[in-house]
C-alpha cells in the first residue's frame, strides 16, 4: 500500500557516540600548488617552423623595401592582379 519503509528497532540507524572521533590536524599551512596555463597553437607553430626553414632572399627583400620607400612598389598592374585574385578566391 504505502511506499514508505517501516521504522522500528530493526532499522539500520547509526549509533550516537557520546565522545566524537577527533582528527589531528597539521599546524603547517596548506601547501600551495602552482598552477600554470599553457596554450599551444599548432598552426602558428607550423607556420613559424616553415618560415624559419625557408631561405630568405635578402636581395629581393631589400629591393622591395627600397621600392616601398620610394613609393614605386604599388603599381596599377599589381593592384589589378591582386583584385582579380581576390575576386577569384571569393568565387566570382
Amino acid at each position: 500500500m504505502s511506499g514508505i519503509n517501516s521504522i522500528g528497532p530493526n532499522t539500520p540507524v547509526g549509533k550516537i557516540v557520546s565522545q566524537p572521533v577527533q582528527k589531528q590536524l597539521s599546524t603547517q599551512p596548506a601547501r600551495q600548488i602552482k598552477l600554470t596555463d599553457r596554450v599551444e597553437l599548432s598552426k602558428v607553430n607550423h607556420l613559424l617552423a616553415t618560415l624559419k626553414a625557408n631561405d630568405v632572399r635578402i636581395d629581393k627583400v631589400n629591393a622591395i623595401k627600397a621600392q616601398i620607400a620610394a613609393g614605386t612598389y604599388e603599381t596599377q598592374a599589381k593592384l589589378d592582379a591582386a583584385i582579380e585574385r581576390l575576386m577569384d578566391d571569393l568565387g566570382r
